[in-house]
């Protein structure tokens, strides 16, 4: 296995570890400390992300029979890393939803002579509409850059290739010349 494989799994391990107990610990939390915790959260997870795309990086390069295990781990871990996204994504929803409450109550939009049970529903349904059409953007732009990554990931894999065929063609002209050098 790769030194530097290695390195990068250490970090991303102990950095899987601390992104959980914070997850556990934002769900007790409310208001300001609560968003700054997810803000803090997010940054982990796009570093883990990060080490995880360089633990691909490194494993690619590596001989077949260790590639397939290395990547068959970080198929693991990127199955980990989508589950405590979706903890954050919960979280952080219960949190927007209490926000828009509490911007309504703040605006005087509670008092139920001024403004309809209704509407406040209709208002409460449409944030729900825009966060989850924002997290939708979201997923679409991380599906994108997985896609990119893997077509980055597969022009390294025919580089490779391309390079083994030219070596073995060119051993095989030179395997070849002392031969039709005999027959002559």
């Amino acid at each position: 296995m790769s030194a530097t494989f290695e390195v990068y799994e250490k970090q991303y391990c102990e950095l899987s570890a601390n992104l959980a107990k914070k997850c556990s610990s934002a769900s007790l939390l409310d208001g300001e400390q609560k968003k700054q915790k997810i803000s803090e959260i997010n940054a982990g997870v796009d570093q883990a992300e990060a080490l995880i795309r360089k633990m691909d990086l490194e494993a690619r390069g590596l001989q077949p029979n260790v590639k397939a295990v290395l990547l068959a781990k970080l198929r693991e871990y990127k199955s980990d890393l989508n589950n405590l996204k979706s903890d954050v994504k919960r979280i952080a929803s219960t949190n927007l939803n209490q926000a828009a409450r509490d911007d309504l109550l703040e605006s005087g939009m509670a008092d139920t002579l001024a403004v309809s049970a209704n509407q406040r529903d209709r208002l409460l349904m449409s944030t729900g509409k825009l966060n989850n059409s924002s997290n939708r953007i979201r997923e679409s732009r991380k599906v994108m850059l997985e896609t990119e990554e893997l077509g980055v990931s597969l022009l390294q894999d025919l580089h490779q290739q391309r390079q083994s065929l030219l070596h073995a063609n060119n051993t095989l002209k030179l395997q070849s010349k002392p031969s039709l050098i005999e027959h002559e």
